[in-house]
């Protein structure tokens, strides 16, 4: 099942921590944090490492290519669409939609790409579709 319509993307709301990723996806880019210390990659971004709590980590371009680790179809919603966590091949998973595609094709293992749809705003938002 494909949705038929489009849904309505709530904007996000960048704050000074995660600017550069808002900034980045708005001109297509993935971003994920890499820490210096401990050498791994993150998402959700935030300055801290979540598993050595160092301060030392950097912004980096991501291939925007992953392998959809877990999924569920809300069908029930107004408009149907798929939510889904991706395993970057950086390392971290991010939430996000599973988009463009025929909602019974979607199989955990599948390789996806990202892509990046635009909001109530000119903000754009990171989904992902079948590589």
């Amino acid at each position: 099942m494909i949705a038929m319509e489009s849904r309505t993307l709530p904007a996000p709301e960048p704050n000074p921590e995660t600017k550069s990723y808002w900034d980045a996806a708005q001109e297509g880019k993935l971003l994920v944090r890499i820490c210096t210390a401990c050498g791994r990659a993150h998402h959700y971004p935030r300055a801290l490492c979540p598993f050595c709590f160092s301060d030392r980590t950097e912004w980096k371009t991501a291939s925007g290519n992953g392998t959809i680790y877990s999924f569920s179809v809300m069908q029930r919603a107004p408009v149907p669409y798929t939510i889904a966590y991706v395993t970057l091949d950086e390392g971290p998973t991010m939430m996000s939609n599973i988009v463009d595609c025929d909602f019974d094709t979607i199989r955990i293992g599948m390789k996806v790409k990202a892509t990046f749809k635009p909001t109530e705003s000119t903000a754009r938002l990171p989904m992902f579709t079948p590589a």
